[in-house]
C-alpha cells in the first residue's frame, strides 16, 4: 500500500469543498462578517429594533495595553475590525489580501498560511503597542483597529518571494513588486511621526517586518511545536505502562515482518498528518528524507 493510499491523503482529496474553500477567502469572510454584524448592532442599522453594542469598543486593541493586560486577547482581535462608517478601509485591505494572500497560501498551504496570517496580525500589534507606549508615555491615544499589519505581512513575503513579479500601480502603471515594496516603506516610515494621521503607519511596518523574517528565515510555524510534541511523546512513552499479556501474544510477535520499524512507522504517520494540515510546503529536510527512506523500506517489503 503507498503512501497515497492512507487516510489522511485520502481524507485530503475527498475533503471536497472545504478543501477548496481557502484561507484567504475564510479570512475576507470572518472581516466581511464582522463589519456587518457592527454595521447592523452600532445603530447605523435597524435603530431601536436591536440590541446597541460596538465591536469595535469591545475588541479593539488599547493603546495601554500594558496596563490592562486582561485585554491580551486584543492583540488578535483588532485585526478582523474595521471603520465602521465607511467601507473604505475594509474594501482596501481585502482587495490587498485576496490580490497577493492566495500565491502565499498556495506556497504555505491553507493551515501554515492561517497561522502566518494570525501571528502577523499579533506581530504588529506588539510592535504598535510598543512604540506607542515608549514614544508617548504620557499620553493616550487611540486603540487600534484594521487588518492592515497582517495584510502588510502578506504582501511583504509575497516581494520576498517574486521581487520581479509585474504589477499594476493604481490599475496602470507596471512595476515591479520590490518597487511597489519601496514605495510603501518610504510611505509608512514618512507618516510615523503624524499624530493627526489615522493610519497606523508603526503596524504597517512591524507587520511587513514580520513577513520578510518569515519568507528570509523559511520558518514554518507548526514546525515550531513539533520539537515539543516529540518530547511529550518520548516522556509518555517512557512512563512504565501496565500490560495484559494474552497467550496469542508471542504468535503476533513472531508473525512481525523482518525488517519492519514501528518507529519508521508512527514518524510516517505524523509527517502525512502534518502534510494533511498544513500541505506539503511546510515538510523540512528530515522529513522529506523520512518519506524517501519508508517508500523504499516499501518497496523493498513488497518485493520480498
Amino acid at each position: 500500500m503507498g503512501f497515497q493510499d492512507r487516510g489522511y491523503y485520502a481524507d485530503s482529496r475527498r475533503a471536497g469543498f472545504m478543501a477548496e474553500w481557502s484561507g484567504v477567502n475564510t479570512i475576507i469572510a470572518i472581516n466581511v462578517g464582522v463589519w456587518l454584524a457592527n454595521l447592523i448592532f452600532s445603530g447605523n442599522l435597524f435603530d431601536g429594533l436591536l440590541p446597541r453594542f460596538s465591536l469595535n469598543e469591545l475588541f479593539c486593541l488599547p493603546e495601554d495595553l500594558p496596563r490592562q493586560p486582561q485585554h491580551f486577547y486584543t492583540l488578535l482581535t483588532y485585526g478582523f475590525l474595521h471603520d465602521q462608517s465607511s467601507p473604505w478601509h475594509l474594501l482596501f485591505n481585502m482587495l490587498t489580501l485576496w490580490f497577493f494572500g492566495r500565491e502565499i497560501e498556495n506556497a504555505l498551504g491553507k493551515a501554515e498560511f492561517l497561522r502566518f496570517y494570525c501571528a502577523a496580525i499579533i506581530f504588529a500589534g506588539l510592535g504598535w503597542v510598543v512604540v506607542e507606549r515608549f514614544s508617548h508615555p504620557d499620553e493616550t491615544g487611540l486603540p487600534l483597529v484594521g487588518a492592515s499589519g497582517g495584510v502588510m505581512a502578506v504582501l511583504a513575503a509575497f516581494i520576498w518571494y517574486y521581487p520581479r513579479q509585474t504589477l499594476l500601480l493604481y490599475g496602470v502603471l507596471p512595476v515591479p513588486a520590490w518597487a511597489l515594496g519601496l514605495l510603501y516603506l518610504v510611505s509608512d516610515i514618512g507618516g510615523i511621526g503624524n499624530r493627526t494621521s489615522n493610519v497606523a503607519h508603526v503596524a504597517h511596518l512591524a507587520g511587513a517586518l514580520f513577513g520578510v523574517l518569515y519568507a528570509w528565515r523559511g520558518w514554518n510555524l507548526d514546525g515550531l511545536l513539533d520539537q515539543p510534541r516529540a518530547l511529550l511523546n518520548r516522556w509518555f512513552q517512557r512512563r512504565p505502562r501496565m500490560r495484559i499479556v494474552r497467550p496469542d501474544d508471542d504468535e503476533r510477535a513472531t508473525s512481525t515482518r523482518p525488517g519492519d520499524d514501528p518507529q519508521l512507522d508512527d514518524e510516517v504517520d505524523r509527517i502525512l498528518e502534518k502534510i494533511s494540515r498544513s500541505g506539503e510546503g511546510s515538510l523540512t529536510a528530515a522529513e522529506r528524507d523520512t518519506l524517501t527512506r519508508a517508500s523504499q523500506r516499501l518497496r523493498q517489503r513488497n518485493r520480498s
